[in-house]
């Protein structure tokens, strides 16, 4: 291993996370950390790491934005038709990680997924900017294309289509909820002994704490 790689660490000594401070409920708990996180401005806050997986075992991850969140899960939005929108189709299990180093935080998400409403989704394909809604048209997301010219002819082609009108939201394109079983606050420590309590569901919005191991 290149030296240079191995002798990269930072000492987490900004906060601690105990038992008696944080809320029972973990979409709350999760709130207050979302918060703080946009009150101290750190950079997209709500990018967070998306991992599906298929029927046979093969994992992927990327990165997308939280788009809303409720008591019933996390919402992001996306291309059906794209790798993970596939993924997810066959085998609608999900996580989620976000990490907000400037606050020495991660959060971690397992869950399953489904499809939120149509009306939901084009609640907010309606709020999208006028580009960002002909993109969605223009990209066959996660599809081969022989070079950038294509995606640029297709953009092109739809916004003479929808010139002077209401772009409307593709039927391939839309939201997915990750509704949560276990979510996991970890806020890091000196020395490598993080503080780690998982909330896990128990039945109907009751939720188990336990504090984990570093």
């Amino acid at each position: 291993m290149d030296k240079s790689i191995a002798d990269l660490r930072k000492d987490y000594t900004l906060k601690d996370l105990n038992e008696e401070e944080i809320d029972p409920n973990p979409f709350i708990q999760f709130k207050i950390w979302f918060n703080q996180s946009v009150a101290a401005q750190l950079p997209e806050p709500n990018a967070m790491t998306l991992a599906t997986c298929t029927p046979d075992g093969k994992p992927s991850a990327r990165m997308v934005l939280l788009k809303d969140i409720d008591e019933r899960g996390f919402v992001l939005f996306t291309n059906y038709n794209s790798q993970k929108g596939q993924e997810i189709s066959v085998n609608p299990h999900a996580a989620l990680v976000f990490w907000w180093a400037e606050l020495e935080r991660q959060v971690r998400i397992v869950g399953t997924v489904e499809k939120i409403s149509s009306a939901q989704s084009d609640s907010y394909f309606e709020v999208r900017p006028p580009f960002s809604r002909l993109g969605a048209w223009a990209s066959n997301q996660s599809e081969i294309i022989a070079n950038r010219d294509v995606l640029e002819a297709q953009l092109i082609e739809f916004q003479r289509q929808y010139e002077n009108q209401e772009v409307p939201r593709p039927p391939h394109w839309g939201g997915f909820r990750v509704i949560p079983q276990e979510i996991e606050f970890w806020q890091g420590r000196s020395s490598r002994l993080h503080d780690r309590l998982r909330y896990t569901l128990v039945d109907h919005g009751n939720w188990k704490i336990e504090r984990l191991s570093p």
